[in-house]
């Protein structure tokens, strides 16, 4: 049942990841994104299973926590780690991006300002 749940995850991760993406930059970003991800993905999941087999006996703690749910597990724990901090700092400064207001009196600007001294 773990394993279904953060496959799960990840199934709903990466269409967010692609969609954001998609939306941002275009769909060749999109599926960039999501490619990157599964790389990630795949890699983190060899080098969880490679640690925790050293910790962990197959049979694991019971039917529903295995050693490969305790390996997934552990590779969702350090995905949501590193997203948090790849991502964080991802957002642009606020600029302000409102449309300036019409000049309603033009004549004024060719005017001197009066100086009072």
């Amino acid at each position: 049942m773990i394993p279904l749940f953060v496959f799960f995850v990840h199934i709903v991760g990466f269409a967010a990841i692609f969609t954001k993406r998609w939306q941002e930059e275009g769909i060749a970003e999109g599926v960039l994104g999501v490619v990157f991800a599964l790389l990630i993905f795949f890699v983190g999941w060899s080098m969880a299973s490679f640690i925790v087999k050293f910790v962990m006996q197959p049979e694991g703690f019971g039917k529903w926590f295995d050693r490969d749910a305790a390996s997934l597990l552990l590779l969702t724990v350090a995905e949501g780690i590193f997203y948090y901090l790849y991502l964080r700092n991802n957002h642009p400064e606020r600029r302000n991006d409102r449309p300036q207001q019409a000049n309603l009196h033009p004549e004024r600007e060719a005017e001197e300002p009066v100086n009072p001294v």
